[in-house]
């Protein structure tokens, strides 16, 4: 477990645990996390009981957790937080993808849920999200069931009004969309983006809204070396 870090930097941050049982892994979770401001990491632990006591010593606003730690399944630990008082958020950044296992995790109280493997784009926008929602919930006055929509309307992964996430537009969702309604079988971003003429990141950041808002499916094929490659179908 890594010390604490220096808290001069300011009460606008948010505090971030990294959990991940890889040491290498955690390390590159930690330099994604701290390339988006007002994010920061704090610690990192890599077992069960290493996260409750850094939690402990730390008090995160946010943990990244992995599932598959050495001592205990990952999702178990937030009820043992949550008795012992801490109200922090969990983001949950594992392989696991069994339904069950998200049905689980939503249950209790996951503010996302992102497969691995992936990259700084796919975190990005979710650490976005978060950190408009944290904002929103700590500025909120309700005086009515307005304001609590508003609230809970960050929640999603469309913008307010049913659109799309800041920074889409709506013709090149379309576009990705009829690329992949058309395509026979599964698309990969880089082959999504070679046939609508954007960029690999932006088609991956299309790709995933699709995902998120359960129009696309994601499966993963595994090649000969190199981790395994995210594909996309049309579910509708």
């Amino acid at each position: 477990m890594t010390a604490p870090h220096d808290t001069a930097a300011g009460d606008d941050s948010i505090d971030v645990l990294v959990v991940d049982d890889d040491f290498m892994v955690a390390r590159v979770h930690r330099t994604f996390v701290e390339r988006v401001v007002p994010f920061r990491v704090i610690g990192t632990a890599h077992t069960g009981q290493q996260s409750i006591d850094a939690v402990e010593e730390l008090r995160p606003d946010l943990i990244l957790l992995d599932l598959y730690l050495p001592d205990v399944f990952g999702l178990d630990l937030i009820p043992r937080l949550r008795s012992a008082g801490h109200d922090c958020d969990i983001m949950v950044i594992s392989a696991a993808q069994e339904a069950e296992t998200v049905r689980r995790a939503v249950r209790r109280g996951v503010v996302d849920y992102l497969l691995k493997p992936f990259d700084f784009e796919d975190l990005l926008p979710r650490l976005e999200r978060y950190a408009a929602r944290r904002r929103r919930l700590l500025s909120a006055v309700v005086r009515g069931q307005a304001d609590v929509d508003r609230v809970l309307g960050g929640t999603a992964l469309s913008a307010p009004g049913g659109g799309l996430p800041k920074g889409m537009s709506v013709e090149t969702a379309a576009m990705v969309e009829r690329t992949l309604r058309e395509a026979d079988g599964t698309l990969s971003a880089t082959e999504c983006a070679a046939l609508t003429g954007i960029s690999r990141v932006s088609a991956r950041r299309y790709l995933e809204y699709f995902h998120g808002t359960g129009s696309a499916g994601v499966s993963l094929r595994y090649g000969v070396a190199g981790r395994p490659e995210r594909r996309y179908d049309w579910h509708g």
